[in-house]
């Protein structure tokens, strides 16, 4: 946890001024295309340490979020769109759920880019049921990243943890990954 934390302060340094110099009109258009991956890099690098923080204070049994109530259709929409509407297609009927829709959304979304990712996929469907969520087609390749067992996927691996420390669950069931809330 420390590690993190003294991570966040360089990182946002690196981000603030990547955006700075991506917003002025200083660069060449190459120069530009640099230093906006640096931008994305450390966003992804600050995702890591936010799953790294996250995985820590469940080990550590502090993992205590405040919970607030969220519509769990408008969770799995929000997770769909880090990854994008043609990635993730979101169906179904949600319900009002309280929960810390923050780590419940990165999660969701982990758990989708996994999927695609190491199922090798272009699509994934995301169908949401009140609760339960259920995420298809696992792959024979990504079942075991999916749920966290083979730990090529820190998203997933933590999405997992997340999950089941809300006191949710996460099960695979033939190519259907079922995830309920609680």
């Amino acid at each position: 946890m420390l590690a993190c934390h003294d991570l966040r302060t360089p990182l946002a340094t690196v981000h603030g001024f990547a955006h700075t110099l991506v917003r002025g009109d200083a660069l060449d258009e190459t120069s530009a295309r640099y230093v906006g991956m640096i931008g994305a890099a450390s966003e992804q690098i600050a995702e890591l340490v936010d799953q790294l923080s996250v995985a820590s204070r469940l080990e550590a049994g502090r993992y205590d979020p405040p919970l607030r109530p969220v519509d769990t259709l408008a969770l799995a929409q929000a997770a769909a769109e880090e990854l994008g509407e043609e990635r993730v297609a979101v169906s179904g009927e949600g319900a009002e759920l309280e929960t810390d829709p923050e780590a419940v959304q990165r999660a969701v979304a982990a758990l989708a880019r996994c999927l695609l990712r190491h199922g090798g996929l272009e699509r994934v469907e995301l169908e949401v049921q009140g609760p339960a969520l259920t995420l298809a087609p696992v792959t024979p390749a990504s079942a075991p990243v999916v749920l966290g067992e083979d730990l090529r996927d820190l998203g997933a691996a933590v999405a997992v943890r997340v999950l089941r420390g809300r006191g949710g669950s996460v099960q695979l069931d033939g190519e259907t990954l079922h995830v309920r809330l609680a």
